[in-house]
């Protein structure tokens, strides 16, 4: 073997010198020769060579024993044995210890000629590696790889297996637990007693097997004095703990019956418990304790499991198990209160499970109920921010704390669902009295006295909907449910009172501003129960404390939580509209400030404010004449700054600067359009007399877009703005508007232009349908025009950002045409020249049969189903349409089945199916016999089918349609095959 040409592979010289190893490389893994000369190799050179060349030559052994060595010829399969053999002691006898990853690439390739040969072929293979275990550590390492491969090959479930695998796997487990289970046991017990001083890593390398194995062996095998005594104490040397900790858990989490699981539990829980090992006090190894909660997680969510899987009749044995758990609570409290998140979380599961049971039980002791309510003055304890938590620079620690906090609350939201009164009644102790002292308590504390509030409205289950009531709400409580949705309203009331008057909004720490204004969005409706909140409530949202605090998350979280308030208590909120509006002048100031100032909101909070302002001026209840001139003194300092930006832009020659007055233009737009988010069918654009407002704005932002730069970015907005007055304004007011917009957006018809100009134009017709039939005629020949123009252009081949923006603007303007036909505005093609029609037409049978995009296949064929409906009428359909469906359709019909690229497993492919096949019925309805005949004895014959089976097809198109479709699928799949 050339290994000087191996060198190639991973420090090349050149490119031609890498690909010149590459390829012998794959000669060598494809020549029936290629493993023999790799094997010899190894046997020549043996641990001498080089680490790079040895991991080549067993990859490519590798490939020879996963791909041939099952069909080798005995000689083969002698001489393969031989040569792992050599290899195995060279490596189990060297000085020095071998590289891991050839370590796991020599044991994966046994365990690949394991599966094949064992017990079949190779019965010894075990004792066989038994064997070497006098070699040394080294050779212990190896043997020890060898069955973790064996595992991974066998047994690890994770991995996907054919049922042809799974049967062979069964044959191998059963083989072993006959004739070697024992013997691989025992030495698993030598190599804990024999290294356990030497050689950890070995050690710890035995528990995993112990761990991977046990879950097909005998328990007994491993549930006895010599290994438990072992583990157990392996949990008290550092250096073997963590291992013995997860062997363990694998040892408990066995399947087994119920009992027989309980009574193993038990026993180790009890040497447990005498070793010392479940009172980790003092132990600050916080890797071992995170292995050690994973065992008491384990240790309750298998006993409670038994407790579930024993009958419910069988009450003795179900006390006996549930008394089992309630005496580990106490161990999962422990753990669940650690000072370390990861060590807490570990038990998140048995915390879930407990609640669980009790809950499964209907019964509550006088015990459980004070363990639940030790585990919520922990999840209450937990929740609180640690000290190191960085609220100005966010980073990975910070995201871990807030996925833990998450976790939290369902355990949580679990213990609420079940002890609701008990969970009130706590919460509202740690609450009142956190935010009586809030001053001289830590942020910590408050921050989850408010947190926790928020969270008991999602976890307690409200009455009627609601939280809170009118305080002169008359009470016809009558029974015990009632009495405590009750207790839930008043204590609920009583603490967001606390919460509004406490003055803690004040708080000058973020995390407690943030979530003081959470809490207020979401319990919105107590202020619509006590209005008299209502204004210290918006004063805090436009002071320091909201949207003028110092830091920015806060600003922007709580512009956004401020439109809720408004869209939410509208009704109340709207006397106050002019006087907010007052305070809101400088928040909504776009960029650049006129003085210079840094603004204080970014440009998506602003959004947030513009929409708000608009709610309040449209619900209120001035004149119409009143609420449009808030309306424009709303929006007309907006107008002003584009007609800033736009004389800038014009006279701009900076490129970045340009960018920058464009993107200040379409910040604007956006503003504009979403303060028409205001209006509803009650309180209509109209009716607020605001039409002629916003069309004054179209046409502005249209001037700003025939500046003639940046023609894109400005486009963007004036289409989200055109999307928004569409929804707002009849097809009279926007009409005129309609044609000057369309030809400054399609000024310069790019791809990207073109495929977010359709969706607009889609828009407009369905809501107008006939009264954009002139403006859709005119538009039709130049729109088509461009997007035929653009698709034909030539394109690199690697360029795969444009190929998808192509392929989405011809899925768009299939979909355009679509949209013409549903909303039946024929004439538009029939005004047509011939010509023109023609091309049309043929391009919805091009995108049927060779757009492979089945979105837009659907498409093409409901175009070709409708047309044939509309104008498949004798005597009056268009020239030339009767043969165009014979020449074009109908084939259509066949060919985009039969392309290899029409997937008829997936389910958007299929629906195209449906279509291509409701499009051909829908020919026979029309046409009658006269499409039957042709198929008969024009089109099918030329497809090679037979008579018979054309007689079949020409029958089953006239049954229903289901029975067609049916029939249909089973054609083409025999006619694909």
């Amino acid at each position: 073997m050339d290994a000087q040409m191996l060198h190639g592979l991973w420090a090349p010289e050149s490119q031609e010198q890498h690909a010149q190893a590459c390829e012998y490389l794959q000669k060598l893994r494809e020549s029936n020769e290629g493993w023999k000369l790799c094997a010899a190799t190894l046997s020549s050179g043996g641990i001498m060579l080089d680490e790079k060349v040895k991991f080549v030559c067993l990859q490519v052994i590798e490939h020879y024993v996963r791909y041939g060595y099952v069909n080798a010829s005995s000689e083969e399969q002698t001489m393969v044995r031989q040569h792992l053999s050599h290899w195995m002691t060279a490596l189990c006898t060297c000085s020095e210890p071998e590289k891991v990853y050839i370590l796991n690439k020599t044991a994966q390739i046994l365990a690949l000629v394991f599966v094949v040969d064992y017990p079949s072929r190779w019965p010894s293979f075990i004792t066989d590696l038994l064997s070497v275990l006098q070699m040394g550590p080294q050779a212990v390492n190896l043997y020890l790889r060898i069955l973790l491969a064996i595992d991974a090959e066998v047994v690890d479930r994770e991995v996907m297996h054919t049922q042809a695998e799974t049967d062979r796997n069964a044959v191998i487990k059963d083989a072993m637990r006959e004739q070697c289970v024992l013997d691989l046991t025992n030495s698993w017990y030598d190599v804990l007693v024999k290294y356990e001083k030497t050689n950890p890593e070995l050690v710890c390398q035995c528990h995993d097997i112990i761990g991977a194995y046990i879950s097909w062996i005998d328990i007994s095998l491993i549930a006895n004095d010599r290994f438990v005594y072992k583990l157990v104490d392996h949990l008290k040397q550092p250096l073997l703990r963590e291992a013995a900790a997860d062997c363990i858990h694998e040892i408990i989490t066995k399947g087994m019956d119920p009992l027989t699981k309980t009574q193993l539990i038990e026993s180790f829980v009890t040497v447990l418990d005498q070793a010392g090992v479940l009172k980790p006090v003092d132990d600050d190894d916080s890797d071992f304790l995170v292995k050690l909660a994973r065992l008491i997680n384990g240790i309750g969510a298998q006993l409670i499991l038994s407790w579930q899987k024993l009958d419910k009749n069988e009450h003795e044995k179900r006390e006996l198990v549930r008394l089992a758990v309630e005496n580990k609570v106490t161990l999962l409290l422990t753990f669940l209160a650690s000072e370390y998140d990861d060590i807490s979380a570990a038990v998140f599961d048995f915390a879930r499970d407990y609640i669980q049971l009790i809950k499964q039980t209907g019964i509550i002791t006088s015990v459980e109920h004070g363990l639940l309510e030790n585990m919520l003055f922990v999840l209450i304890t937990k929740t609180k921010y640690d000290e190191s938590y960085n609220f100005e620079q966010m980073g990975e620690e910070e995201a871990m704390f807030d996925e833990y906090r998450k976790k939290l609350k369902v355990v949580f939201d679990n213990l609420a669902a079940l002890v609701p009164e008990l969970v009130l009644k706590v919460s509202k102790e740690y609450i009142i009295t956190t935010l009586n002292r809030w001053q001289a308590s830590s942020y910590e504390d408050v921050e989850a006295a408010v947190s926790l509030l928020y969270s008991l409205g999602e976890a307690l289950p409200a009455s009627h909907g609601n939280h809170f009531s009118l305080p002169a709400a008359p009470s016809n409580i009558s029974d015990q449910h009632s009495n405590i949705s009750e207790l839930k309203t008043s204590t609920m009331q009583e603490m967001m009172r606390l919460l509004v008057t406490s003055g803690v909004s004040r708080h000058t720490h973020p995390a407690v501003s943030l979530q003081f204004f959470e809490c207020v969005a979401r319990y919105e409706k107590f202020f619509a129960c006590e209005p008299d909140y209502i204004p210290s409530i918006l004063a805090a949202f436009l002071d320091v404390r909201g949207m003028r605090n110092k830091n920015p998350r806060v600003r922007s979280r709580t512009s956004y939580l401020f439109s809720r308030i408004v869209r939410c208590l509208k009704n109340h909120i709207v006397k106050y509209t002019e006087d907010i509006l007052n305070q809101l002048t400088d928040l909504l100031e776009l960029a650049p400030a006129e003085n210079g100032q840094i603004l204080l909101l970014r440009n998506d909070d602003q959004l947030y404010l513009y929409e708000a302002a608009a709610m309040l001026i449209v619900f209120g209840t001035s004149e119409v004449s009143r609420k449009e001139m808030l309306m424009r003194n709303l929006l007309s300092p907006v107008f002003t700054k584009v007609n800033y930006l736009a004389e800038r832009l014009r006279l701009e020659q900076d490129r970045n600067m340009q960018v920058y007055y464009a993107k200040g233009i379409c910040h604007a737009t956006s503003v504009t359009a979403r303060t028409s988010k205001a209006f509803s069918n009650q309180n209509s654009m109209s009716a607020c007399g605001c039409v002629q407002l916003y069309l004054d704005a179209l046409q502005l932002f249209i001037n700003c877009l025939n500046v003639g730069i940046e023609r894109e970015l400005i486009g963007s907005g004036v289409r989200q703005l055109m999307h928004r007055l569409v929804v707002c304004l009849d097809g009279e007011s926007l009409m005129p508007l309609l044609p000057p917009a369309s030809q400054a957006l399609l000024h310069t018809p790019s791809p990207v232009v073109l495929m977010e100009y359709l969706p607009l134009i889609n828009q407009i017709i369905t809501k107008f349908q006939k009264e954009i039939n002139n403006f859709l005629h005119s538009i039709f020949v130049p729109l088509v025009s461009a997007i035929c123009s653009v698709l034909s252009e030539a394109i690199e081949e690697n360029d795969e950002e444009e190929k998808r923006l192509r392929k989405l603007l011809q899925r768009n303007y299939y979909l355009f045409l679509t949209t013409i036909i549903s909303n039946n505005l024929f004439d538009v093609l029939l005004s047509l020249e011939a010509s023109i029609l023609q091309q049309v037409l043929m391009s919805i049978v091009q995108g049927a049969v060779e757009f492979p995009d089945p979105v837009a296949q659907k498409n093409c064929f409901i175009i070709l189903r409708r047309l044939t409906e509309a104008w498949c009428i004798n005597g009056s359909e268009p020239p030339g349409f009767i043969e165009f469906i014979y020449t074009q359709v109908v084939p259509a019909c066949f060919l985009a089945p039969l392309k290899t690229t029409f997937d008829l497993n997936d389910a958007q492919t299929i629906l195209a199916f449906h279509e291509s096949v409701t499009c051909l019925q829908t020919i026979y309805k029309k046409r009658g016999e006269e499409l039957t005949t042709y198929l008969q004895s024009d089109y099918l014959p030329k497809m090679d089918i037979s008579q018979d089976l054309i007689q079949s097809y020409c029958q089953a198109i006239k049954e229903d349609a289901k029975f067609f479709r049916n029939y249909s699928k089973i054609f083409f799949q025999s006619a694909r095959a």
